[in-house]
């Protein structure tokens, strides 16, 4: 019986009950097949534009759940502009928890994808090299909430 990336995942948090019974673990390597090639049936993109400890554990916290009730049926995208970028460095300015960076690097390889701002790249003087292999970098921030919206993604903002 084949089991989706996703399942595994559900069922290393201990929220699989039968999966755990069956034996299914998470896979240990980082993947880059996804689901987006299909379209889902429920599209979230959450706005991360802030670098406080609390705010960011709410997204990550939200992006778990989402992807526990929903499985492979939910594309999830956070954008990351303003100090919220802070989130992808792979040296942030600001104070970012480092198991809220491990929370982003597991959560991408569960097809979670997360979008860095190209302004706020450019006035940090970051480059693509400042920033965790995870991150997509869109031209601007703000640009890219409002083409996912356009596509039929929910906006979310804490």
């Amino acid at each position: 019986m084949k089991f989706s990336k996703r399942r595994q995942f559900l069922s290393y948090l201990g929220l699989g009950g039968l999966a755990g019974t069956l034996g299914i673990r998470p896979a240990a390597a980082h993947h880059t097949d996804t689901h987006f090639e299909d379209e889902s049936a429920h599209k979230l993109v959450y706005q991360c534009n802030r670098a406080d400890d609390e705010y960011i554990g709410h997204i990550l916290f939200s992006c778990g759940e989402m992807l526990r009730k929903y499985g492979d049926d939910i594309e999830l995208v956070v954008a990351t502009f303003g100090p919220g970028l802070n989130l992808l460095g792979k040296k942030p300015v600001r104070p970012i928890a480092p198991e809220h960076q491990q929370r982003v690097k597991s959560l991408a390889t569960y097809g979670v994808r997360f979008q860095a701002c190209g302004n706020t790249m450019k006035s940090l003087k970051w480059t693509e090299a400042d920033l965790l292999d995870v991150a997509e970098v869109v031209p601007i921030g703000v640009d890219g909430v409002m083409l996912l919206q356009e596509r039929g993604f929910a906006y979310i903002n804490w």
